[in-house]
């Protein structure tokens, strides 16, 4: 291609995406959806908008570790650099070939993202990402260098410069520029800095030694020693203020062989298996975790089924409700309190919304519980997926220095779920059955998103991967740490790559390096979650343990469930009895006041034997079938209702020993007749009253019938699980982009078009400004002629554009044209154009 061919090389940003094409331009969108929220009028406001500073800030927390070092070598480089000079930065004299492969792709992404801009001849680095990017002294460079030789004699007085000159062998020159020009040549000719630096003295050499990887500031006395007065003398190290001294830059890259950072990171750190397991062992230890995760929501939801525990003030559960909660779960608080925020994402339980607002479970929670076990359990990962709110936050402080609460607000960080997807996905890359070591997961992510600043300080992004690891085995996505093949499905990936000769090799346990680039993971949507979800509870289904409809009674008046029991056998038995131990297996013991539970609840004592003998494989022991028979006896034998309350009895001679009994005479018993005791207490007190006494008291009604007692489940209203909160603009969907691109071009064709002298303003995206009486003369004449005018129109929303229109007719206070932005025809009211401007002959 001859030079009058080549197309002329941009001259800004906004130049260089008016010569992308769609694909490209969407890509951009894609990878900052910042800069499409809203619309932008036109490509050179897209350009400005994707040059502000948070745009940038944000832009740049995305790039993984060797990108980001890439833009940084453009920092520190020449403004414009070619590509060679940026190769060297990044390779070093001794071209690395690692490096030299994985820099197109970087620049490919920067260029991608707007952030570098410009042919490999002339590469620009955003002006607000230089800002963040080069050195000074308030904010040092990550790669360590000091400013440049111009830069730290900026204020130096030219007779100094000249001395500098001298000394370093140079000829002398007539103008501080040529001075400084001249010395900076010699300090990038590596020839010449070898000679000159083989002339310094060895402590001399140690100094810069020390300075050369940065920090690149020094500390001096107003009489330098002899080692620092040789490097001073001959502008090896400058002076920036009094008493501190710089490592200038070119010197900085000589003495570190041309490379920018110490230590290029091209390619990703390898996730490791610290161990590798039989896919079976995995696959069933997950699925015993997740059936022990069901049974953990279920006794949660149990044990606020009449009601949990109340709502803060501000906000969530109060210290000492997450403790009892914990104590009734057998877990740790921390532990708790995911359960908790994991049932609360899932929609299972909510506030009830009353004056005392209590939490409670949902209507949802009732449908949950008749599903089978397999599509609960992808219910509730499937809610763990997206979830925003993070449950290793609690016990923490907030930015105010108040407690973070389980269920209460300032759980929200939005960069969890693309942590915890990530995560999941370093672990799909693996072989089947291998577990990651922990460190080698977080190393990935770091590269993956390098800490900068204050993020150092706090790694979240680390802590939100540790949690992920850990809840994921505490749900059964994973077992012993590598991911199961329900887990697998669950995240629609594909197939576990084949294990390596090592791994087949090697034992459980066996540490073993991995050194294999994870699959892609694709983001699902709410589609193909829906089908993900149910592939993984398909192949979880055969795992999960079969429900039993028996139990093991034995004669210490106990009963062993050897495994899951069916929904009403559980029921049941955890009426009549209390649990005693859980695990494996689940032990229950038989009391009088768990007997009596069940009695109140309406059974009998033929009921209660009937259901034992049909769903023990043990003979019903004797001790039980006692202990039934008489608690069933004494229960009802007395009867209180409502006097005040009222004790009535056949049999006057227990009357008389309730009477008698000391413990009796809180609750202001008297006779009112020979078989009916009054009371001063109400009929729930007297109750409880007279079952600590010993006895075995039923309440009546006020027709003198027993009332039965069952458990009230209370249930707030519908409620829908709490939305996530999103890390920025959502990735605009292929709709969205394809109108969005529309918008953009067709305005940006509206601002650049050609207008003839005289009619357009002179300031480019300014509005045309005409008179009504013009406006409509100019557009009834282009319905004659033919000719396109560019016209500024603001719609009903107050929205102002600019658009090039062939008016095709005018009547009515209406326009009807073919709008060559949006490519068809549309009508305007007159009174929303602000004026319209004709175009240039050549505008076409």
């Amino acid at each position: 291609m001859s030079t009058e061919d080549r197309p002329a090389a941009p001259r800004s940003l906004a130049e260089a995406l008016r010569g992308r094409d769609d694909v490209s331009l969407g890509a951009l969108l894609r990878s900052r959806p910042d800069l499409i929220t809203p619309v932008p009028t036109d490509l050179t406001q897209l350009a400005t908008r994707a040059g502000t500073r948070a745009s940038v800030v944000r832009a740049l927390e995305r790039l993984d570790r060797f990108t980001l070092q890439t833009a940084e070598a453009l920092a520190v480089a020449a403004d414009p650099a070619t590509y060679d000079e940026l190769l060297g930065l990044m390779a070093g004299d001794d071209a690395d070939p690692a490096v030299a492969q994985a820099l197109p792709h970087a620049l490919g992404v920067l260029r991608e993202q707007a952030l570098v801009w410009g042919g490999d001849d002339r590469l620009r680095l955003v002006r607000t990402a230089r800002e963040l990017l080069a050195p000074s002294p308030q904010h040092p460079s990550p790669t360590g260098l000091g400013p440049t030789v111009q830069e730290a004699t900026a204020g130096m007085s030219p007779g100094r410069i000249q001395e500098i000159v001298t000394a370093a062998g140079l000829p002398s020159t007539h103008d501080s520029v040529s001075a400084v020009t001249s010395l900076t040549e010699l300090f990038t000719d590596r020839r010449r800095m070898a000679a000159l630096l083989a002339e310094a003295p060895t402590d001399s050499l140690d100094v810069l030694e020390r300075l050369v990887w940065g920090p690149p500031y020094g500390q001096v006395t107003a009489d330098p020693a002899p080692r620092l007065r040789w490097l001073l003398d001959r502008g090896l190290l400058l002076p920036t203020a009094p008493g501190t001294v710089v490592l200038p830059r070119e010197v900085a890259l000589h003495l570190r062989r041309g490379l920018a950072h110490r230590t290029p990171e091209p390619v990703p750190p390898a996730v490791e298996a610290a161990a590798v397991h039989r896919p079976q062992v995995v696959d069933s230890t997950a699925a015993g975790q997740a059936y022990t995760a069901l049974a953990t929501v279920e006794e949660l939801l149990k044990d606020w089924d009449e009601g949990g525990p109340a709502v803060l003030r501000a906000g969530g559960l109060s210290v000492r409700d997450l403790k009892r909660t914990a104590v009734a779960l057998d877990v740790p608080e921390p532990v708790a309190a995911f359960w908790v925020e994991l049932a609360y994402a899932a929609g299972l339980i909510a506030p009830d919304g009353e004056a005392d607002e209590r939490y409670a479970a949902t209507p949802a929670y009732d449908e949950w519980l008749e599903l089978p076990a397999a599509e609960r359990w992808s219910g509730l990962v499937t809610a763990w997926l997206p979830v925003t709110r993070t449950p290793g936050l609690v016990g923490g402080r907030d930015a105010k220095d108040r407690t973070l609460s389980a269920l209460g607000p300032g759980l929200d960080r939005s960069a969890a779920p693309e942590v915890r997807h990530r995560v999941l996905a370093l672990l799909a890359g693996l072989p089947e059955g291998a577990a990651p070591a922990a460190e080698s997961v977080l190393a990935r992510l770091r590269w993956e998103r390098p800490l900068r600043g204050a993020q150092r300080e706090d790694d979240l992004r680390g802590r939100l991967a540790e949690w992920a690891l850990s809840e994921a085995e505490m749900l059964g996505v994973t077992g012993r740490g590598a991911l199961s093949a329900h887990g697998r499905a669950l995240l629609g990936a594909p197939a576990a790559p084949a294990k390596s000769p090592e791994a087949e090799s090697s034992g459980p346990g066996d540490k073993l390096p991995v050194h294999h680039r994870p699959t892609h993971v694709p983001t699902l949507s709410p589609a193909e979650q829906a089908v993900a979800s149910a592939a993984a509870a398909r192949l979880l289904t055969p795992l999960l343990p079969e429900p039993l409809d028996h139990v093991l009674l034995q004669a210490d008046l106990t009963a062993v469930a050897p495994g899951p029991l069916r929904r009403p056998l559980a029921d049941m038995l955890g009426l009549l009895a209390d649990v005693e131990s859980k695990g494996g297996a689940t032990v229950y013991r038989f009391t009088p006041g768990s007997v009596r539970r069940a009695l109140d609840a309406g059974q009998s004592a033929s009921d209660l034997h009937a259901f034992l003998a049909a769903h023990s494989r043990t003979p019903v022991p004797q001790p039980l079938t006692y202990l039934i028979d008489d608690v069933a006896r004494r229960h009802g034998h007395l009867r209180v209702g409502a006097a005040s309350a009222y004790v009535r009895c056949d049999d006057d001679a227990v009357l008389n020993e309730i009477l008698a009994d000391k413990r009796a005479a809180g609750l202001g018993l008297r006779r009112l007749a020979p078989t009916v005791l009054a009371a001063q207490s109400d009929p729930a007190g007297l109750l409880e009253g007279l079952r600590a006494m010993g006895f075995a008291p039923a309440a009546e009604s006020a027709e003198g019938d027993v009332l039965i007692t069952r458990a009230h489940a209370h249930r707030t209203p519908p409620r829908t699980a709490p939305e996530p909160v999103p890390d920025g603009p959502p990735v605009p969907d292929d709709t969205l982009l394809a109108a969005a691109l529309r918008a953009i071009r067709a305005g940006d064709l509206a601002s650049t078009t050609p207008r003839k002298p005289g009619t357009a303003p002179e300031v480019n995206g300014e509005l045309p400004r005409t008179g009504s009486a013009e406006t409509l003369a100019t557009v009834q004449a282009a319905v004659l002629t033919g000719e396109a005018l560019w016209i500024g129109y603001v719609n009903a929303e107050g929205a102002a554009s600019q658009r090039v229109i062939a008016p095709i007719r005018v009547e009515g206070g209406f326009v009807t044209a073919y709008d060559h932005t949006a490519d068809e025809v549309r009508t305007y009211p007159l009174h929303r154009i602000t004026g319209v401007a004709e175009l240039a002959d050549d505008a076409g």
